[in-house]
C-alpha cells in the first residue's frame, strides 16, 4: 500500500483508521472519504456516496490511490430498522467499490462481522468455517460481502482481503446503532453516573475488540504476505468474549461503586441471540500473524483514562 482511499471515514472505525495510516503511511497518502465531513476533518479528503459508482471511480483516480479501504456500511440495529437502505448501502456500496478496485486494479479492504453468523452456528469456539445463515439483514448483507469479495479475487485476481469483526470498543467515535454498543456506552456512562443501564441481557456473552487492536489488524493483514493467505477474506479475529456484567466486574476495580441495570431491547437482544459466544481466531494467527493485546483488564484501565481525559 502507498496510497489509500478509505470510505466511511466518517465512521466508528473510518474516523480512527484515517488517523493511524496517515501517522503509517502519511497524511497526503490516505485520502478519507464519506456523505458527510465535520469542519475539523483533515484533508485530504472527498465527499463521496458510495452507492455512486463514479463517485468513487472519480475519487480513486484523482488521487492514484492503489488501495481502497470500504468501510461504509448501515450497522446492525439501524439496518434492521431500514432493511432496503441496508441492502442497497452495503451491498450495492460494497459492490460498486469492488467494480472500481478491478478497473483500477487495487488492493481492496472491506470488514465483515461476526452477524455474518447466525442462530445455527456453532456458539463456542465458533470455526473459521462453518454454517453461517444469518437471520437479520446486517448479517445477509456481510455474508454476501464476503462471497462477493471471494468471487473478485477468483474470478479477476483482485487482491481482496478482510476480517470478521466482533463489537469494537472506542472512546473517540460515539456508537453508530451497533448491537455491541453497550461495551461502548458503558465506559462513559460509569464515568458520568456511575451507573449503566444495559439494552442487552445479563449473561448474553459476544466478542469484543478494542480499537487499537482492530487497527492494527487491518494494517497487519494488508502488509501480509499474499501467498500465505489461504482464506483471504473475512477472517475470524477477536480479543474478549464478554457479557454486560464482565465490564460492570473490570470497571469496579476502578470505581468501586458503579452499579449497572438491565432494560433489554428485544431487537437488539433477538441479534445479539444470533451471534456466537466466542470465534476461533486461529486461522489469523496462523496465516498473517494476528495477535489482540488488549484483554478486557487492560481496555477497562485505557478506555476509562481516555474517557476521563476528553471529559465525555
Amino acid at each position: 500500500m502507498k496510497k489509500i482511499l478509505v470510505t466511511g471515514a466518517m465512521g466508528q472505525i473510518g474516523s480512527e483508521l484515517v488517523r493511524k495510516l496517515r501517522e503509517h503511511y502519511g497524511s497526503s497518502n490516505v485520502i478519507g472519504s464519506d456523505i458527510w465531513k465535520k469542519q475539523e476533518t483533515e484533508e485530504p479528503f472527498e465527499m463521496v456516496d458510495v452507492t455512486d459508482a463514479k463517485a468513487i471511480y472519480d475519487a480513486a483516480e484523482r488521487h492514484n490511490v492503489d488501495t481502497i479501504m470500504h468501510l461504509a456500511a448501515l450497522l446492525s440495529a439501524k439496518a434492521e430498522s431500514n432493511p432496503q437502505l441496508a441492502w442497497d448501502l452495503n451491498v450495492g456500496g460494497l459492490m460498486n467499490a469492488l467494480e472500481v478496485a478491478r478497473e483500477l486494479d487495487l488492493q481492496f479492504f472491506t470488514p465483515s462481522s461476526i452477524g455474518a453468523f447466525g442462530p445455527t452456528t456453532p456458539k463456542q469456539n465458533t470455526p473459521q468455517e462453518t454454517i453461517m445463515r444469518p437471520t437479520t439483514m446486517y448479517g445477509v448483507n456481510k455474508v454476501t460481502g464476503e462471497l462477493l469479495c471471494d468471487y473478485y479475487y477468483y474470478r479477476y485476481g483482485l487482491d481482496t482481503r478482510g476480517v470478521r469483526y466482533p463489537g469494537l470498543v472506542s472512546y473517540m467515535t460515539p456508537p453508530g446503532g451497533g448491537t455491541t454498543d453497550y461495551a461502548v456506552e458503558i465506559y462513559h456512562e460509569a464515568m458520568k453516573h456511575k451507573r449503566y443501564t444495559s439494552f442487552i441481557a445479563q449473561n448474553t456473552y459476544m466478542d469484543m475488540m478494542y480499537m487499537p487492536d482492530a487497527l492494527d489488524a487491518i494494517i497487519k493483514l494488508m502488509e501480509a504476505n499474499p501467498e500465505k493467505l489461504v482464506h483471504r477474506n473475512a477472517y475470524n479475529i477477536s480479543a474478549i468474549s464478554a457479557a454486560p456484567d464482565d465490564f460492570a466486574v473490570a470497571i469496579r476495580k476502578h470505581i468501586p461503586d458503579f452499579e449497572l441495570n438491565y432494560d433489554v431491547d428485544p431487537v437488539r437482544q433477538q441479534i445479539a441471540e444470533s451471534w456466537p459466544n466466542s470465534i476461533d481466531s486461529s486461522a489469523a494467527a496462523e496465516e498473517w500473524g494476528f495477535k489482540a493485546e488488549y484483554d478486557m483488564d487492560k481496555m477497562t484501565t485505557d478506555m476509562l483514562a481516555k474517557v476521563r481525559k476528553i471529559g465525555v
